[in-house]
């Protein structure tokens, strides 16, 4: 069984448009997105509602994991957070926060984004009578990719537990931290990383001014051993700030 699988960060839906045509154009069968915000409120602009329209758009099952409510843009009508959108049907689910738990008391500014809530997304989907284990993470925020601190040993730490005999492992996300950096060590040294060593960044440059990004990696697509890469790519789309990432992966 061969599976089509898209990361990408949405960087909060400033590309929304672009971004939903792009997932509709790939056709994938598994998306991993981060910086979703999630709203049922139709009088918020779309991108406050991006899990909703990127779900109706593409016609699939999805499970929205938020990490604090919006009190910057919304007035707390949105939760911000990870999605995972995928065409076959999910049969369970589960969130783990990481050192900053869920909360509504955050506020997305300068100064506070290394305060902000993440957590490690987990659906279990079933396809061709096979059970995958999605894992979709948004690492902790560090201008130092490379700095092992406390809040990066802790998402490795929960990933290695969280992933510990489970079967056909597919993780994804923007972790914050670039290969070098000791937490995605760990990781590798359980998971396969799909694009070990092949891309100079992972950073949208018509968005960013720092230089630094233009040869930064933060984001991920790894795989167990009992999953096999067919084929991979990372597009230079003008889809958000990250570029996304895409896995032709077969499952034995």
């Amino acid at each position: 069984m061969n599976l089509k699988v898209v990361c990408l960060n949405i960087w909060n839906g400033e590309l929304l448009e672009a971004a939903v045509e792009f997932l509709l154009k790939e056709m994938a069968d598994i998306v991993l997105a981060q910086e979703v915000f999630g709203s049922e409120d139709k009088g918020l602009e779309a991108r406050y509602r991006s899990h909703q329209i990127i779900e109706s758009k593409l016609g699939f099952y999805s499970h929205f994991a938020p990490t604090y409510r919006d009190f910057d843009h919304t007035n707390g009508k949105a939760l911000r957070g990870n999605s995972v959108f995928s065409r076959f049907p999910i049969i369970d689910s589960q969130v783990t926060h990481l050192s900053i738990p869920y909360n509504e008391t955050y506020r997305d500014v300068p100064g506070n984004f290394h305060k902000c809530p993440r957590n490690l997304q987990h659906v279990k989907i079933e396809a061709f009578s096979k059970e995958i284990n999605v894992f979709n993470v948004h690492g902790p925020w560090d201008l130092d990719g490379d700095n092992f601190n406390d809040q990066r040993r802790e998402m490795a730490d929960v990933i290695m537990r969280e992933i510990k005999d489970k079967p056909n492992i597919i993780l994804g996300g923007d972790t914050n931290a670039t290969p070098g950096n000791q937490a995605i060590k760990i990781i590798e040294g359980k998971l396969k990383n799909v694009f070990d060593g092949e891309l100079k960044s992972t950073f949208n440059m018509r968005h960013k001014t720092a230089p630094g990004y233009a040869t930064a990696v933060v984001d991920f697509i790894f795989i167990s051993k009992d999953v096999k890469i067919i084929d991979k790519s990372c597009p230079d789309v003008d889809v958000s700030d990250h570029l996304p990432l895409i896995a032709s992966l077969q499952i034995s």
